[in-house]
């Protein structure tokens, strides 16, 4: 099991999570992994940098492995996320993956087009896959369809080819990425979904390793963690189809003026206690994935990155 830190472009600055994330290969993170939205969920965030420069940066900075979840398809043409993807795989051999999913409303919408419903936006993506591992094969590709590209060719390509990753919250979608992808991502969810999600992707023929966020909430106090996980996260906890179709900041802070601490305790693994972290991440790395990806959901990294660092990390890999 390799552990790792998720950079949340959403609720800090570029320049300051390129400080996090070199401070986490010091704390001992073996690599590193981002979001890539257009904007935050919630105005209490704040943030959204373009994480394709932000991975140039980081990925000279640091020695550790990177990965990024992007959707091609509307915000960006399969073609140029193709170039973007082989040239960080040129400059970086090996280092570099990307999970490739269908996307978000509240990201793509600033394209103007219309925001398609679930299983055109599944096409769409299989779609872009396609012609994505088809530029990075070294093919000259056209393709008419969901997407339209014209003669596109890669004239930088890598030694290595950076991995296409599924992401997947449901079984039904770790099923159907199994087709294409080379490795699976997901978040934390109860136990039990957890194994079905891994089941369908391997006994779909899914190959790869599997990669968990776990989105957590620590502090020195229990009162400082549940505030931290309140204020930060409460309007992540809903699911598809609302966090799919939902467009606005404003949508989002709205529908979170109904949820309670209970319910963000539902999507973040919050405590005060490292050693009740140390086994719950155990626990879940247990269900059956190589790679953990902890994301401390507060905006304020350095302490979490020393106390993880110093006491969580040693005691996993013990």
């Amino acid at each position: 099991m390799r552990l790792g830190f998720h950079a949340s472009h959403e609720q800090i600055a570029p320049s300051r999570l390129l400080n996090d994330v070199q401070h986490a290969e010091r704390a001992g993170f073996e690599m590193a992994m981002c979001s890539d939205h257009f904007g935050p969920w919630s105005a209490r965030q704040g943030h959204s940098g373009y994480a394709w420069a932000w991975l140039g940066a980081a990925l000279a900075r640091t020695s550790l492995e990177l990965g990024c979840v992007s959707a091609p398809g509307q915000r960006y043409h399969p073609a140029v996320m193709a170039q973007k993807i082989a040239t960080l795989g040129e400059m970086f051999p090996g280092r570099f993956w990307v999970a490739l999913g269908s996307g978000e409303a509240s990201n793509e919408h600033i394209t103007g087009e219309r925001w398609p419903r679930k299983e055109v936006r599944t096409r769409r993506l299989e779609e872009c896959v396609s012609v994505i591992r088809r530029l990075l094969d070294g093919e000259e590709v056209s393709h008419d369809g969901l997407v339209t590209v014209d003669r596109a060719r890669l004239w930088e390509r890598p030694s290595v080819p950076p991995r296409l990753i599924g992401p997947a919250v449901s079984v039904a979608s770790a099923a159907r990425v199994a087709a294409w992808a080379d490795g699976l991502v997901t978040i934390n969810q109860p136990i039990e979904v957890l194994r079905d999600i891994v089941s369908a992707y391997r006994d779909s023929g899914g190959r790869g390793p599997l990669s968990l966020q776990v989105h957590l909430s620590w502090a020195p106090t229990a009162e400082e963690a549940d505030a931290l996980a309140f204020d930060q996260w409460r309007s992540n906890v809903f699911t598809e189809p609302v966090n799919w179709d939902t467009e606005t900041q404003q949508g989002f802070d709205v529908m979170a003026e109904h949820v309670d601490l209970e319910a963000v305790r539902g999507a973040v693994e919050v405590s005060h206690d490292l050693s009740w972290h140390r086994d719950r991440l155990a626990e879940l790395a247990a269900v059956g994935f190589d790679d953990l990806y902890l994301h401390h959901v507060g905006q304020e990294q350095t302490a979490f990155l020393d106390a993880f660092g110093a006491e969580v990390l040693p005691a996993l890999r013990g």
